[in-house]
């Protein structure tokens, strides 16, 4: 059982699953950076994480692995999750389109197909859209 599994109400358990994959990509180069602390700080409060949620993501001994599917539709509603996170203060730094590129390859998209969605979700999210909209936009 994951630790996202401990927790019942729906929409929490999917943005701490999110919040423990993007902590995972952010360590997996050994040491958390001062930078990448600051973005989880940022997507913990977007998220809705707990200081006690948080600190348990963090531990060495815990890695959350992305959880890929061989569902496209899947992947892009995941996807389509962590934009509307990251687009809730109504821009992308640099910093998050790094992750968001990690997490997106993480899901299992190859890298030109990860490019491809992460252009087309940019321009998109410029704008309010449901995910519908957004899962057709994105396939055509």
């Amino acid at each position: 059982m994951s630790f996202a599994d401990l927790y019942t109400s729906g929409e929490h358990r999917r943005n701490l699953a999110h919040f423990a994959a993007l902590a995972t990509l952010a360590s997996i180069d050994g040491e958390i950076s001062t930078e990448e602390k600051k973005l989880l700080d940022r997507f913990a409060i977007k998220l809705d994480i707990t200081k006690a949620e948080y600190e348990e993501v963090l531990k060495k001994e815990n890695k959350y692995s992305i959880d890929s599917t061989p569902d496209s539709e899947k992947r892009l509603e995941r996807l389509y999750d962590l934009f509307t996170i990251i687009y809730s203060d109504h821009e992308i730094d640099d910093e998050e389109r790094i992750l968001i590129k990690k997490y997106a390859l993480g899901l299992g998209f190859t890298e030109e197909k990860a490019d491809e969605v992460i252009e087309r979700s940019v321009a998109i999210f410029g704008g309010k859209i449901d995910f519908e909209d957004y899962l057709y936009l994105v396939k055509h």
